[in-house]
């Protein structure tokens, strides 16, 4: 069997889906999930589970063998210690409280984990960090990015030395970008392993070696993706 690989995602309400949705459905939830994610993992070799948040994580993570944690809303700042700024976007505080649980309850299980964009911010969170709630667009990272094909990548990375992500991807990549968040303090048994061209946080991985976060969306870019193929690598041999 191939190595089931979860991914998480978004609810949303069903109004948001316009002339769509019949009005009567209008306030029911949808769960959303962005195919790409899937399709990376697939591509990988891995078998995707697109999860839900009604599901008790210590159910969901005996289920898996390795975990994505995908991009979406920011996180809410009082899950650091700090209060709202200009220029902080939508928030899902019921999704930040299942996914740190679900984190917490995959790494008592040592699943490997790729976190991804909001991902990454959601990992740093998790373990103590910080971030800055709005940054300025620069040099093609950083919002407003929404108009963007982020098919196509904006900046540079450069990744670091001995690093999981030099390994994987080599010293210079050009990446995508889709946020407007980034890294702030570092979470505590997180290594910073990627920066952007101006210097920002772009990869981040946990001293022992089973996360694997990136700033940018993988996901969208080429097939298969090295990052991809490294949590299905290193699911399947933890199930072997």
């Amino acid at each position: 069997m191939r190595p089931r690989i979860g991914i998480t995602g978004r609810r949303w309400p069903a109004g948001w889906f316009g002339s769509h949705v019949p009005e009567g459905m209008a306030r029911l939830e949808i769960d959303v999930h962005f195919a790409d994610y899937a399709a990376a993992v697939a591509a990988a070799g891995g078998t995707p589970l697109q999860l839900t948040r009604d599901a008790d994580v210590e159910d969901v993570a005996d289920l898996l063998d390795g975990l994505v944690l995908s991009g979406g809303a920011d996180v809410d700042p009082a899950r650091y210690g700090a209060a709202p700024e200009d220029g902080l976007g939508t928030l899902e505080p019921a999704r930040d409280a299942w996914e740190i649980a679900l984190l917490a309850a995959v790494e008592r299980r040592d699943l490997p984990v790729l976190a991804i964009c909001r991902g990454l911010q959601m990992v740093n969170v998790a373990r103590g960090g910080s971030l800055r709630q709005d940054v300025p667009l620069v040099g093609g990272r950083g919002h407003p990015q929404w108009g963007r094909d982020g098919h196509e990548p904006s900046h540079g990375v450069r990744t670091e030395p001995g690093s999981r992500l030099r390994a994987l991807l080599g010293e210079d990549v050009a990446v995508n970008s889709l946020h407007h968040q980034v890294v702030d303090a570092v979470g505590q048994g997180l290594v910073v392993t990627a920066r952007a061209d101006d210097g920002e946080i772009e990869g981040l991985e946990s001293v022992e070696g089973r996360i694997l976060a990136v700033q940018w969306h993988p996901e969208l870019l080429g097939r298969p993706d090295p990052t991809f193929a490294w949590v299905v690598s290193a699911a399947s041999a933890r199930r072997a």
